[in-house]
C-alpha cells in the first residue's frame, strides 16, 4: 500500500527517535522525493543524517532551506550543529549572524552563537547569551551558560540569579545537578567575599539593590555557614526585605516566585531541593524521610508549573 508523504514523515521520525538513522533516512528520502518543497521533511531529513554523522550529506540539505522565506530559526540551527561538525567555524560563525539578521529574538540561536565564541576562547560569547536572555527571557540554554561564564568570573551576582531561573526552567534534565552545585558555590563565593558592597559602585541600581539585601544577612552566614538551613532562613529574609523595600520600582518574576513559595509553607522544601541534594544527598535523602509532607507538597506544587520570566524583567544593562 502506497503511503503519502506524511505518513512517510512521520515513520521517519518514529525511527529518529528509536536511534534507527539508516531507515530513517530510507523513509525520509522517500517522503522528501514526493513533496520536493516541504520544509519540515528536509528539516529532519538534514537532521537525521547529522545524527547519523552522514555531515556532508547534512549539509548538501540543510544549505539550500537557509535562503528559503519559509526557512525558521531551527534550520539555522540544525546548520550550525552541521558546520560546527565538519569544523568549518568561519562559514559556521557567517550562518549565525545570518540567521541573528532574520530571527533576532531566537534565544535558540544567541545560545549556540555564544558556544561557538566560547568554544573558540572568545569570552565575547556572553554577550550573545545575555542578548538571548534579553530577547527570548524563556530559553533555558542562554542561562545556563551565562551562569557558567559569571561563575568564572568576580561577578557575586548574576550565577545565583541566573542559576536559580535555570533550575526553575530545567529542574530534572542532565544539566540540574551541575547547576545546584554551581548555585550552592555561588553563596559561598557571595558571602567569602569581605567587603559585598566595595564594588557596588559600578554596578546598576538593581545589582546594588540585590548586594545592599544580601549583605544585610552576612550574620547569619558568617555565624552558622551556609547550610540548607541556614540558606533558607537568608534566602527568606532577602525575599521580606525586597518586598519591603525594591520590589515596586523592580519587578522580578523569581523573586515573586520565592514568595510565592514561602506563602505556600514549601519555600524550605524548595531550598532543600536545590542546595541539600546539592550539599549532601544522604542528608537531603534523609530529610524527604522526616518531611514527607513539605516534599510531597512541593513536588505537586513544581510539577503543576511551567516557570515563565515576562518580557521586560531585564536588568543587567548598565
Amino acid at each position: 500500500m502506497a503511503q503519502d508523504a506524511g505518513q512517510l514523515h512521520e515513520t521517519g521520525r518514529t525511527f529518529m527517535r528509536q536511534g534507527d538513522f539508516g531507515n530513517a533516512s530510507l523513509v525520509l528520502v522517500k517522503a522528501l522525493q514526493l513533496e520536493p518543497a516541504n520544509l519540515e521533511i528536509a528539516k529532519d531529513l538534514a537532521l537525521n543524517y547529522f545524527l547519523a554523522k552522514e555531515n556532508t550529506k547534512a549539509l548538501e540539505i540543510i544549505k539550500p532551506l537557509l535562503d528559503r522565506e519559509d526557512a525558521d530559526d531551527q534550520c539555522f540551527q540544525i546548520a550550525g550543529n552541521i558546520y560546527k561538525a565538519l569544523d568549518q567555524l568561519k562559514e559556521c560563525d557567517k550562518l549565525y549572524k545570518k540567521g541573528l539578521k532574520k530571527f533576532p529574538a531566537s534565544g535558540a540561536l544567541y545560545s549556540e552563537y555564544g558556544e561557538l565564541l566560547w568554544a573558540q576562547q572568545d569570552y565575547s560569547a556572553v554577550k550573545q547569551w545575555e542578548k538571548g536572555i534579553e530577547m527570548d527571557a524563556n530559553y533555558s540554554g542562554n542561562y545556563y551558560n551565562a551562569t557558567k561564564y559569571y561563575y568564572l568570573t568576580t561577578d557575586k551576582i548574576w550565577s545565583i540569579i541566573y542559576g536559580e531561573i535555570f533550575l526553575n526552567m530545567e529542574p530534572a534534565t542532565g544539566r540540574t545537578a551541575e547547576m545546584k552545585d554551581m548555585l550552592l558555590n555561588s553563596y559561598k563565593k557571595i558571602f567569602s567575599d569581605p567587603d559585598i558592597l566595595k564594588n557596588g559602585k559600578d554596578k546598576n541600581e538593581f545589582e546594588q539593590a540585590f548586594l545592599q539585601t544580601i549583605n544585610n544577612e552576612r550574620n547569619i552566614a558568617s555565624t552558622i555557614g551556609l547550610t540548607p538551613e541556614s540558606l533558607t532562613m537568608i534566602r527568606t529574609r532577602f525575599i521580606l526585605n525586597w518586598f519591603q523595600n525594591y520590589a515596586e520600582k523592580f519587578p522580578f518574576r523569581l523573586f515573586e516566585y520565592d514568595r510565592q513559595l514561602l506563602q505556600e509553607g514549601i519555600f524550605d522544601a524548595y531550598n532543600q531541593w536545590i542546595f541539600g541534594s546539592a550539599q549532601n544527598l544522604v542528608n537531603y535523602q534523609n530529610w524527604t524521610a522526616v518531611h514527607p509532607t513539605e516534599y510531597t507538597e512541593f513536588g505537586r506544587f513544581q510539577k503543576g508549573r511551567i516557570f515563565k520570566l515576562p518580557a521586560g524583567q531585564y536588568y543587567q544593562k548598565k
